[in-house]
């Protein structure tokens, strides 16, 4: 048997994130609501839905071939898992969350302090790490509210937007990791499993791909040509068509996101006009 079982958390963001993606990969399946199992139609591929907090076990123990959850949760956990790939969304922080009247200096500010959190193992480590003696009350839920009702001095939490410290009195002091939702798999996979999830990486690939590049095409004089070639390296190179109007030429090409705007003032000033821009649904490099 090829198919795959993966575990996705059973609501929340993370959850939706990492369905979008699945949809975005061409993969169908049916989930209704309060569904705990589905069947991908046209990839050989399970869902299981589960707490998030449950799926690097389930994974470990091979309930679940493949998992998507937080780098957070991978790291508190500490289960035999193998990190297959990064997967660029749901990206937040954990974090120190102090009074924000507190004029916090430095983490030695928390030796001698109580800290309140859900990730006793991350913070414990950062706490070793950086020689401070704090101690770690464990809590499930909730954490935010610790400081105000007297259980701790401090919060350490996950962070995307830092509303939830704020609206609790509190605010960001110290960075302790960053997270994003990563794909992991059992190290038991078998040789046809393997090949259906190199497979379903591809396709998240070309979504990623897609995602973080930009489908531009632009018009020019032959002359400004080879500098504009040189702010558009593509994928090989620009693609390079004339125009009916003489001396001009169309160049198409591919430009990342994260270069877009500067890339774009470039090629103004080398004289390129009529510049259309367009999202990417897929790319395969």
């Amino acid at each position: 048997m090829n198919t795959l079982k993966i575990a996705i958390q059973k609501s929340g963001r993370l959850s939706e994130d990492s369905l979008k993606l699945i949809k975005e990969c061409g993969i169908k399946f049916s989930n209704g609501k309060g569904k705990l199992k589905a069947v991908a139609d046209n990839f050989p591929l399970e869902f299981l839905f589960l707490r998030d907090d449950d799926i690097p076990g389930y994974v470990e123990d091979g309930v679940a071939d493949l998992g998507i959850v937080g780098e957070n949760v991978l790291v508190e956990y500490e289960k035999d898992v193998r990190l297959v790939k990064k997967l660029g969304f749901s990206k937040c922080r954990l974090s120190i969350g102090v009074d924000r009247n507190w004029n916090y200096k430095s983490i030695q500010e928390l030796d001698g302090k109580s800290i309140a959190t859900s990730y006793p193992k991350i913070l414990g480590n950062y706490l070793k790490e950086n020689k401070i003696n704090a101690e770690i009350h464990e809590i499930s839920g909730s954490v935010e509210i610790a400081p105000s009702i007297g259980l701790a001095d401090a919060v350490c939490d996950i962070v995307s937007s830092g509303s939830t410290l704020l609206s609790n009195g509190l605010k960001e002091a110290d960075v302790i990791m960053r997270s994003e939702a990563v794909l992991v798999s059992g190290k038991n996979l078998s040789a046809e499993q393997e090949k259906t999830l190199n497979q379903l990486l591809f396709r998240m690939e070309a979504v990623q791909a897609g995602k973080s590049n930009k489908y531009i095409l632009l018009n020019a004089p032959n002359e400004s040509i080879d500098k504009i070639i040189n702010l558009l390296p593509g994928m090989k190179s620009p693609t390079v068509l004339p125009l009916a109007m003489e001396g001009w030429s169309s160049l198409h090409s591919v430009v990342k996101e994260d270069e877009f705007w500067e890339v774009i003032e470039k090629l103004k000033e080398a004289g390129a006009q009529g510049i259309l821009v367009a999202p990417i649904e897929k790319m395969i490099v």
